[in-house]
């Protein structure tokens, strides 16, 4: 969407603060020995409370409130009462819901307790790149040049990026304009940041894949290659200048 009032502000940040808050409680509670439902259904205590909707149900009928993928599973892991994580493990949450009309999306990757299989250098890297590329955002920017960035910052690391996997435009619905932003450069798209336009920006960083594949389950996505991947998503107002980062509440950076 196009931020056009106020009003609408408000509104996406609201929406924003849900979420952001969500995922920081969710990162938090989370313990070795819990199952991924039970992390769920503790995260969608906390959006009740503020009276917003799981956004991946209302968009798709997902099984769950949010996303929680861990280990070798990238992204869109369904919650269960059968999944317990363990202490070392890579945890992924996607948070994305939608409060009186406005939608808003923020996910993490997270080391649980002490970093005994050696994630956390996957994980920094992936905060260091999104902060990197958010910086670098503002109307007029292409956002070919922005993947670019991602693409080239994950390579001077020795990573790779998910090339099926992308940002995207939010704000009255889970996805819309501007469509989704790649974390690499496409020489063919010729689009450019809007100002005043919310997005939700994404790193996918990993080990070996390039592709995430679809799992029997319909929604769970690993890699093409195997190995691990770190991702990180803040949805952001574009401006003239600094983005407007509506989910900081999700205290990724600190």
């Amino acid at each position: 969407m196009s931020i056009t009032s106020e009003a609408e502000l408000i509104g996406m940040k609201k929406a924003s603060d849900a979420v952001a808050f969500t995922l920081k409680e969710m990162r938090h509670y989370a313990k070795p020995g819990m199952t991924t439902k039970q992390i769920d259904n503790f995260g969608a205590g906390i959006l009740s409370d503020f009276g917003a909707k799981s956004a991946p149900y209302l968009t798709y009928k997902f099984p769950g409130w949010t996303c929680i993928s861990v280990d070798k599973e990238f992204c869109h892991g369904i919650p269960s009462s059968k999944r317990i994580v363990k202490e070392g493990d890579l945890i992924n949450i996607d948070v994305s819901a939608e409060l009186d009309g406005f939608w808003a999306d923020n996910g993490a990757s997270f080391v649980l307790g002490e970093d005994k299989n050696g994630h956390q250098k996957l994980v920094d890297a992936s905060k260091e790149i999104l902060q990197k590329a958010i910086n670098t955002i503002k109307g007029g920017v292409r956002i070919s040049d922005v993947g670019q960035l991602i693409d080239t910052a994950a390579k001077k690391r020795g990573y790779k990026v998910i090339k099926n996997l992308g940002g995207h435009g939010i704000g009255r619905s889970l996805h819309e304009y501007p469509g989704e932003l790649l974390n690499y450069k496409d020489r063919s798209d010729q689009r450019r940041f809007k100002k005043n336009s919310v997005v939700a920006i994404e790193t996918f960083i990993a080990t070996a894949s390039t592709y995430a594949v679809e799992l029997n389950d319909g929604w769970t996505m690993v890699g093409n290659r195997g190995g691990y991947m770190a991702q990180h998503e803040h949805t952001i107002v574009v401006t003239d200048g600094k983005p407007i980062i509506l989910t900081e509440k999700n205290e990724l950076w600190n």
